[in-house]
Parts: structure tokens; C-alpha cells; sequence
């Protein structure tokens, strides 16, 4: 290894353990949560592609709080990054902050989830519309072409709507399919009581789509508790493994459209040290997602 290579790991790993310098040149990278299996798997790619590559990179974690998310983003414009990764927490209210970053001259690129009519280098994420077509065949497929639908819904992440929006589109051409229902439940927590009150206000539904795999295995607790295992499929959006596993073992959980995320965030960091070096990157990088069912 170079003495280059040396400093430049170095500095990686400081960065990422004890929050940065006080002059933080590479990437500054601003995750959703650490709470999801999802994210755990991105940042774990983004620290290993970081390391492999000798850029120096900070990761700040918003724990789904916007005001942090805002905070963090502020930090490292002060600290006076070179690039800002972003998977922001709310599509539209992360979009001061990115025009801040333009204004300080930092480029921004987004993974997994898009930000709103912002100016971004490059967003790398799943073609979460796509995926929501591949649920809603998948979908229809289980049901046989007819039945009552809910949806648990996260509607201030851009992605989440690309996902409801494709799911929606699909169900079009399976007109004996209806939608009866659609809520907001974001955490598993959240999920569980939303799918309990539509399963509760709509006894003959025979189908849930999670807009993440958290919302999926909770609809599916809730279909056993609601004693109608024999009549609900429930289908997930991630592919985390706790889900696969679900789908194997339990015939409530229909499938799961899979998620990507170490490829997202190898390709974070390898966008970002592109632009670092002044190269062009394409301004979409789409990652089309895989349909796991039972094996």
C-alpha cells in the first residue's frame, strides 16, 4: 500500500468512527435510518467501497428526523465535503438543504430515495416504479385476477409513491381487483395497528401491499391474529432476510420485490468519487429489483 493509500484509509476510518476532522474533504453521507437491515447493508457498502477506493468518508445517520437530517447536512457543508450522499427523509423537505450544498459549490447525489425537484448530480436507487409493477402483477397473480386490496403506505418518501403508483398501474389491467383501502404506517409498529383497522373495517380482503418489508411482515401478524391465513397474501417491498424467510415459511407472505442495497451503495460511493475526480455520471442510475417468491 502506497503512503497515499495509507493516509487515505486512515482517514476513512476516522472519519466514520469518530464523526470527522474539522476540514473534511471526500464524501459526507447523510442515511435515512440504522435501524432497517436495508440500510445497515447499504452503509456497510458504502464504508467497504470508501476503504477499497482511499476516500475519506463520514456517514451521519438522520434516525428518520428531518431537523437532524438538515443539521447533518449543514455540518458537513461547514466542514466543507467535497460530495454529499443523501437518502433523504422527506423527498420535499430535504430540498433547502440540497440547494444550500449547490450554493456552497458541493455536489449531492441521492441514493434510494429521490429528493423532490432538486438539483442532484446523480440519484442511485431501485426503479422503485418498476418494482411496484412487478408487486402488482405479482399481486394478481396470487389472487387469480379478483379480490380487495389495501396498501400500507409511507406517501412523504418519494420512492414509497413510485412503488404505490406502479402497484396501482398494474392492478389496471385486472379490473376485478379493487383497491379498498390505503394508510399510512410507517414503522412495523404503525403497520401492525393500520393493517389490524383495515383488516377490521374490511373482513373480505384478500390481499396487502407493503410499501417495505417492515409493513409486509406486520400485515402479516395481523392477518394470523385476524384468524384469515387462509384468506389474505401479503407481499413486501425490500428483500431483507427476515422477509425471504418469511415468504419461505409462512403462506401469508406471497413474495417480496428485492432490493439491492449493498449495490446501491457501492455505486454511492463510486458516483461520488467519480465526481470528486471530475468525471461526468449519469444523472439516473436505476437498479431494477429482482421478485422473490417461494423456492
Amino acid at each position: 500500500m502506497t503512503f497515499k493509500k495509507a493516509l487515505s484509509a486512515l482517514l476513512t476510518t476516522v472519519a466514520c468512527g469518530l464523526g470527522g476532522a474539522a476540514h473534511a474533504d471526500g464524501i459526507g453521507a447523510s442515511l435515512l435510518t440504522q435501524q432497517h437491515p436495508f440500510y445497515i447493508e447499504l452503509a456497510d457498502a458504502m464504508k467497504a467501497q470508501a476503504e477499497a477506493r482511499g476516500v475519506p468518508l463520514e456517514i451521519s445517520i438522520a434516525n428518520q428526523d428531518l431537523n437532524k437530517q438538515l443539521a447533518d447536512v449543514e455540518d458537513f457543508i461547514v466542514k466543507g465535503v467535497d460530495v454529499i450522499v443523501i437518502s433523504p427523509v422527506d423527498s420535499q423537505g430535504v430540498m433547502a438543504a440540497i440547494a444550500k450544498a449547490d450554493a456552497a459549490g458541493i455536489k449531492v447525489v441521492t441514493v434510494d430515495v429521490p429528493a423532490a425537484d432538486a438539483k442532484v448530480t446523480s440519484h442511485i436507487g431501485t426503479d422503485n416504479y418498476t418494482g411496484g409493477v412487478k408487486a402488482g402483477e405479482l399481486m394478481a397473480e396470487v389472487l387469480g385476477g379478483k379480490g380487495k386490496v389495501a396498501i400500507i403506505d409511507y406517501p412523504t418518501v418519494q420512492s414509497v409513491v413510485a412503488r404505490v403508483e406502479g402497484f396501482r398501474k398494474a392492478l389496471e389491467a385486472h379490473p376485478e381487483i379493487e383497491i379498498v383501502a390505503q394508510q399510512t404506517g410507517i414503522t412495523r409498529a404503525e403497520a401492525l395497528a393500520v393493517a389490524q383497522n383495515m383488516l377490521q373495517a374490511n373482513p373480505d380482503i384478500s390481499g396487502i401491499f407493503g410499501f417495505g418489508d417492515d409493513a409486509a411482515l406486520a400485515a402479516a401478524v395481523a392477518v394470523k391474529s385476524a384468524g384469515l391465513q387462509d384468506q389474505v397474501k401479503v407481499i413486501g417491498f425490500d428483500g431483507m432476510e427476515e422477509a425471504r424467510n418469511a415468504v419461505d415459511t409462512n403462506p401469508v407472505m406471497a413474495g417480496v420485490i428485492q432490493q439491492f442495497p449493498d449495490q446501491m451503495g457501492k455505486t454511492a460511493v463510486d458516483t461520488a468519487a467519480m465526481v470528486i475526480e471530475g468525471q461526468d455520471v449519469p444523472a439516473e442510475q436505476p437498479i431494477v429489483p429482482g421478485v422473490y417468491v417461494r423456492k
